[in-house]
């Protein structure tokens, strides 16, 4: 080295210190606003009911009944395997509706018609 020329003095540990906050804040700050630029894509959902429907009834779970269009979204999408029911429809649907199942929902007994006099509803508690 030559003694004549001057020479900028050597970076602190203080200046290394600020150096590196700044560029991790700086990474950060476009990460975080990078992401906020684009939003991630919603999924598309299709919920199919149907009443008197058996597990059998569509061609993707192996029936003689031809279903293309029904057998073309079960491919691309998610089929149910395993599944439960109830003898009448509303218990049924208000697991559906609720989330829970139905003696939590208040449909844990029998429903009758007031008309039939030999049906206690209350007595069944499932």
């Amino acid at each position: 080295m030559n003694s004549d020329s001057p020479s900028a003095p050597a970076p602190s540990r203080r200046d290394f210190v600020r150096l590196s906050g700044a560029a991790l804040l700086a990474g950060w700050a476009r990460t975080k606003l990078g992401a906020a630029a684009t939003p991630p894509p919603r999924l598309n959902i299709v919920w199919i009911v149907a009443d008197d429907l058996g597990y059998a009834d569509l061609g993707c779970y192996g029936s003689e009944i031809h279903t293309p269009n029904l057998d073309r979204l079960a491919a691309t999408g998610t089929r149910f395997s395993q599944a439960y029911a109830f003898p009448r429809c509303c218990p049924s649907r208000a697991a559906l509706l609720t989330g829970m199942l139905p003696h939590e929902a208040g449909l844990g007994y029998m429903v009758a018609h007031e008309e039939k006099p030999g049906v206690n509803p209350t007595a069944y508690q499932g």
